[in-house]
């Protein structure tokens, strides 16, 4: 999409040891939504760098290091914040509730709220295709997908593949600096996929800059992330699991992964 005055801003920032916030700026309105909030300190500086005025906070799941400092930003900004119902009980105060199919407005930019259980009961992603941005937390990651703590593999596979139907230049917004070594597993599953190869160098120079490696595009996870291609039979049968289906394909790689 090309740059114009009004193209809504991303920006990842970088909080506690590997979790990532982001903000969406809506230029044509000033609105401001941060997606989840592990700490309020480097959002409000990233905020203050460029000007803008926090209007919403975004949660997607309730686990301390997405939520913990959205009591203080919110006092600081008067934000509303927006997160899933089915996850209302254990998450700071909603102004509104959320499931599946529901809309999410910053400004003049609206957002789509997916079911993406499986990480945890009630994790949900927003899809905002005017800024060509999913918002994943610990769902779909780069090169990876979060831990099973309370969801079932037929759960996660089902919500990977609801993100998998994003248009393929989506950028997945994830949740922590995992890829390095999400990558270093990865290639243990799919060891002669050659863009795989060359991703994984391009994250470890990445990473030996101190760049950030997320978000990434839903091409590059469909391509690369080994979570995304259980349906694929070559991974199917490097697994010794030719013919089984996607998701038994699935809770055997993140088994693995578990282990790993």
């Amino acid at each position: 999409m090309p740059e114009t005055a009004t193209q809504p801003e991303i920006v990842t920032v970088p909080c506690l040891k590997d979790n990532y916030a982001f903000l969406l700026h809506d230029p044509a309105t000033g609105a401001v939504a941060v997606f989840d909030v592990p700490d309020a300190g480097p959002i409000e500086a990233a905020l203050a760098e460029r000007g803008w005025t926090l209007s919403d906070i975004v949660i997607t799941h309730h686990h301390w290091d997405h939520v913990d400092g959205v009591e203080a930003l919110r006092g600081a900004t008067g934000a509303k914040v927006w997160g899933a119902a089915a996850d209302a009980h254990r998450l700071p105060a909603l102004d509104q509730a959320l499931v599946e199919g529901d809309s999410v407005t910053i400004g003049g930019l609206t957002g789509h709220v997916i079911d993406v259980s499986g990480h945890t009961i009630g994790h949900v992603a927003y899809h905002f295709p005017q800024a060509q941005a999913v918002f994943t937390a610990d769902s779909l990651m780069a090169l990876g997908c979060g831990r099973l703590f309370e969801g079932t593999p037929d759960q996660m596979w089902e919500s990977l593949s609801k993100l998998a139907a994003l248009p393929p230049e989506t950028l997945v917004c994830s949740g922590h600096e995992y890829t390095e070594g999400n990558a270093r597993f990865a290639i243990t599953i799919d060891p002669d996929n050659p863009a795989l190869i060359s991703r994984k160098e391009g994250i470890e120079e990445a990473r030996r800059a101190n760049r950030p490696t997320v978000p990434s595009t839903l091409a590059e996870e469909l391509a690369t992330n080994p979570f995304l291609r259980a349906a694929d039979p070559t991974i199917a049968r490097r697994l010794d699991m030719a013919g089984a289906d996607p998701s038994s394909v699935f809770a055997r790689i993140r088994s693995l992964k578990d282990a790993f």
